[in-house]
């Protein structure tokens, strides 16, 4: 009896994409972005490598050896990459980290995504940031490319608060660049003080948690019930738990939610598109990998 063998779409053109991090075994990357291309005919393998920080000069010398055509980065390497590079895009400089890596035959070009997925995410759910003032909460790697997106993308104002801890000046020293450069307003205060907190997300039409409090199974939240509206749009980059603490807090204020899954989708979207030059299947990629998106399927009213 004949053996039937599976036509995998591998071949000796295939152009090779993947994530650089540690951990990254619990990625859905490789999963949506194998999806996108062979929805589009895309001749494309997208695999998942748990690197150190350490072990990230000899993987890039590697992947520019190999003609990788690109690849993501997660934490903790999207400021270590950044001196391996040859080039960096206006929204990488100014927020200080790379999530993408565009290899354009051995030049290395740095893009962030984190902050494009954030705004599309918002922008998905009918929430428009021209013009509105936004608190953000943290300040570390995930919060830079959102704070710098916002900035770039028309918001009036920011209001980031962190601990006031060693890398304070340095957060005061981002603001300030990004205030420079940009139209926006960014201030950054210390997370302790809850007075100014309370009155920054009162004026405030746009709240994001950049921080990993609520993450798994951290049922704390940093912000008091009592300080949101129902005016509010509440942005939590985290996903698992789909409601966090401070989503469901949030909820129950009459405010609304919006979970991380949307920037997942939307910044990896954006690195598609920068890879292939091809915009992703947004509505089979949510179908496929993010039914929490799609109508009636459990975030979205």
């Amino acid at each position: 009896m004949k053996t039937n063998i599976l036509d995998t779409s591998i071949s000796g053109h295939t152009n090779l994409l993947c994530l650089l991090g540690h951990p990254v075994e619990h990625s859905i990357s490789p999963r949506m972005h194998t999806i996108a291309a062979n929805h589009l005919g895309l001749d494309y393998a997208y695999l998942a490598f748990d690197i150190t920080e350490e072990q990230l000069p000899t993987a890039v010398n590697a992947l520019r050896l190999f003609g990788c055509r690109g690849w993501n980065l997660t934490m903790p390497l999207k400021r270590t990459i950044i001196p391996l590079l040859d080039e960096l895009s206006e929204a990488s400089a100014l927020a200080g980290s790379v999530n993408t890596v565009v290899n354009n035959q051995g030049r290395l070009i740095g893009h962030t995504t984190d902050g494009i997925g954030f705004i599309r995410a918002l922008e998905d759910r009918g929430c428009s940031v021209k013009g509105t003032k936004m608190t953000i909460l943290g300040a570390g790697g995930v919060a830079t490319p959102m704070i710098a997106q916002a900035a770039m993308d028309g918001v009036r104002e920011i209001s980031v608060f962190k601990r006031k801890n060693a890398t304070f000046a340095e957060t005061e020293s981002f603001v300030h660049k990004i205030t420079q450069q940009t139209s926006c307003r960014v201030t950054v205060y210390d997370m302790a003080d809850d007075a100014t907190l309370r009155r920054e997300i009162g004026e405030s039409q746009i709240l994001a948690n950049a921080t990993n409090v609520g993450m798994g199974d951290d049922t704390t939240s940093l912000v008091n019930p009592s300080m949101f509206h129902s005016d509010l749009v509440v942005f939590d980059a985290i996903y698992h738990p789909a409601k966090t603490t401070l989503l469901r807090d949030a909820e129950a204020a009459g405010a609304t939610i919006i979970n991380g899954e949307g920037q997942l989708l939307f910044q990896g979207a954006a690195s598609f598109a920068l890879w292939t030059g091809k915009e992703m299947p947004i509505d089979i990629i949510k179908e496929t990998c993010f039914p929490n998106l799609m109508p009636n399927g459990g975030m979205n009213p």
